[in-house]
């Protein structure tokens, strides 16, 4: 009963929230394969890795060219990429892949900044996704993706190329996060000063 509703609400989405979906059933399969890290399950979690990747900017493009942009959507797509990247690096923490306090770090500013969203709203202020924030994402993806590998290739170290760029993208999350919050206490002002009370 309850895999017959779940087929006819996939089947009654847009293309857009399906491949967003799909994205996030890709997380078990990925923390799966790294959890037995072997040369082939690393490439193989980076192949997908790469995949859903890819479908992050697919399904913005389907939904704008389809005028398919919901709210289900809005809250969906975010999710995604926070579920994807943050359950990775968790285990990559597990595994001793990746310092614990940089990615308590990038836990911390997700949460924050979806924090400041919710307060955001509920004073009816609008805090859109910035260039940063953009920037933040694919810094992670790219960071990723030789960590993910983690076995040298063709002698290049992926493992430690992987964390310089981890540590690089690591700066940009703070630095965005705080961009954040910063846009918000502006917008916030502007908003009192237009509507005093």
């Amino acid at each position: 009963m309850f895999l017959t509703e779940l087929r006819a609400l996939f089947k009654n989405m847009g293309w857009a929230n399906r491949i967003t979906l799909m994205r996030i059933g890709a997380v078990l399969p990925i923390i799966i394969l790294l959890h037995f890290p072997r040369l082939w399950t690393c490439w193989t979690a980076m192949l997908l890795f790469l995949a859903a990747a890819i479908s992050d900017f697919l399904d913005g493009y389907i939904a704008r060219r389809e005028k398919q942009v919901t709210n289900f959507g809005k809250f969906l797509d975010p999710l995604a990429d926070k579920l994807l990247i943050c359950s990775i690096l968790i285990e990559m923490v597990g595994l001793g892949w990746v310092p614990a306090w940089v990615v308590i770090v990038i836990i911390m500013r997700e949460l924050a900044v979806t924090g400041l969203r919710a307060v955001a709203a509920d004073k009816g202020i609008v805090i859109a996704a910035d260039r940063f924030g953009k920037w933040k994402t694919v810094m992670q993806i790219i960071a990723l993706v030789p960590l993910i590998v983690h076995f040298p290739l063709f002698g290049i170290p992926m493992a430690l190329l992987g964390t310089v760029i981890l540590y690089a993208a690591l700066l940009l999350t703070v630095f965005s996060g705080v961009n954040y919050f910063i846009s918000f206490y502006r917008d916030w002002r502007s908003s009192l000063s237009h509507n005093p009370s």
